[in-house]
């Protein structure tokens, strides 16, 4: 068992439920990290700044990457914790702006889990906002460069199906329990 066996990642495309998910998850005592790069568009919104996904990507994918790494210090050494995003995310939206991808993101990449929940594109709960400013076409891009990013770096990929927040939360625990890993 690798000694990051208590960091879970929920991934997937915009507005397919993972915040909720995480929500939910932190309802029920889970220890649980909101999703970096949304905060970071909400500030970058507020200042006027350029350094969001469809303007300046290299950037904005460095200060996630230091946020994100911040939060692997946080995760408690008992008990499961959930995030929002982890750090092959950040790699996979860096190689679909066919950027080059800086060494450093994957050495951390290693430092959760194997078992990564990948919430999948649906349409009937997409939503735009002013952090989600992508179509529901470009989410379900997104979704098969994060699945195949994180197979490429070994994590082994567990669908969620398109169940309520609760029925999802439901599935994780059960599914770790059928692991023996909860």
């Amino acid at each position: 068992m690798n000694k990051y066996h208590n960091r879970y990642i929920i991934t997937g495309g915009p507005g397919s439920g993972k915040s909720t998910l995480l929500n939910k998850l932190s309802e029920q005592g889970y220890q649980c990290f909101e999703e970096i790069s949304r905060i970071v568009i909400q500030e970058q919104h507020q200042i006027g700044g350029d350094k969001v996904p469809w303007q300046n990507l290299s950037e904005f994918a460095e200060i996630c990457y230091e946020r994100m790494s911040y939060q692997l210090t946080e995760c408690k050494a008992e008990g499961k914790c959930f995030f929002d995003r982890g750090l092959p995310d950040i790699i996979a939206y860096v190689r679909r702006g066919n950027l080059t991808v800086p060494l450093k993101y994957f050495k951390k990449s290693d430092q959760y889990n194997q078992t990564v929940f990948l919430a999948p594109p649906w349409k009937e709960i997409f939503i735009n906002d002013a952090e989600r400013p992508e179509s529901f076409e470009d989410a379900k891009e997104i979704s098969v460069f994060l699945k195949n990013t994180y197979e490429e770096l070994g994590f082994t990929v567990v669908e969620l199906p398109k169940y309520s927040a609760t029925e999802r939360a439901q599935f994780i625990t059960n599914y770790l329990v059928a692991d023996n890993d909860l």
